[in-house]
């Protein structure tokens, strides 16, 4: 696509491109909004550098794209119920998205996407690596890709946020993340392990080490060496971008066909970073209704 209000940079051959030329702290043109949208479906990770953007600023360049999820667990901002703190303090040995998942995989509608603002960051490490799932669906076998057709999966939040949950302890070693542990983890939800994505059509890899627990129908014992083999296969590094964040920037990835894993190498650093995760709940995008009307 040749892009006319906006530069946009890819980041490596599978994934991830930056975008210039939009500040997102201001009401933007609908040519733009389209532009960014079509980067986003392109590139499935889009980063913006050098943005100055309030709670409410962040909210509203959202918006453009889908509502606002507001999670059961996470600790948010004071008087933003919809933007999600993730910090992480010196003296904490332990990072939040510290392993490849996908942000809320456990819900009936997962979200469309989420964006991550930088606020604080250390002087160096606590990048975050994301992966296509297209990339790695289209470089399984036509025989792995008959057998995992046919399949769903269970996600969970049991394991991360329910009231028994191991949770607890990574809360104990990082006091900057008060999570909200809660009965209303107790909640599974079902999945095509290949989901087609509702706005390209394309097919994409749908589990995830953190949420996905086993196949339906199956033990977790029976599932485990085929989603392990899937795990490894999914991070493998053709597959994925490397975003270094600085202050200022603003990351918006598509939950759909994406998963992340955010490195803990920063230990005594502080970093502190604000999320507000994007609803899946457009069914069309606007210069797509103009051009039928």
């Amino acid at each position: 696509m040749t892009y006319q209000h906006i530069t946009v940079k890819p980041m490596a051959g599978a994934i991830g491109a930056e975008i210039f030329g939009a500040d997102l702290s201001q009401p933007l043109a609908p040519e733009i909004l389209d532009e960014i949208h079509q980067a986003h479906l392109d590139h499935l990770v889009v980063v913006f550098r050098d943005q100055d953007l309030t709670p409410d600023a962040h909210k509203a360049f959202a918006r453009n794209f889908g509502g606002c999820h507001i999670n059961d667990f996470f600790p948010t901002v004071e008087g933003h119920p919809d933007v999600q703190l993730v910090a992480k303090n010196p003296e904490d040995t332990r990072n939040v998205g510290h392993v490849w998942h996908t942000d809320v995989s456990y819900v009936a509608k997962p979200p469309l996407g989420s964006m991550l603002y930088a606020l604080e960051v250390p002087e160096s490490g606590g990048d975050t690596m994301f992966a296509s799932m297209y990339a790695s669906y289209a470089a399984l076998s036509d025989g792995m890709k008959e057998l995992l057709e046919g399949l769903n999966a269970v996600h969970s939040a049991t394991q991360s946020f329910g009231v028994n949950a191991t949770g607890p302890e990574m809360q104990a070693k990082n006091k900057s993340m008060k999570f909200k542990y809660s009965e209303n983890a107790e909640q599974d939800a079902v999945h095509p392990v290949i989901r087609t994505h509702r706005e390209t059509g394309r097919k994409g890899l749908y589990v995830n080490r953190s949420f996905t627990k086993r196949f339906e129908g199956m033990t977790p014992e029976e599932s485990a060496p085929l989603l392990q083999f899937l795990y490894d296969h999914m991070a493998r590094p053709e597959f994925t971008c490397r975003v270094r964040w600085e202050k200022g920037t603003l990351t918006f990835w598509d939950n759909r066909c994406t998963h992340h894993n955010a490195l803990n190498d920063y230990q005594g650093q502080r970093r502190v970073m604000h999320r507000v995760t994007v609803l899946d709940d457009k069914e069309a995008w606007p210069a797509l209704t103009e051009s039928a009307a």
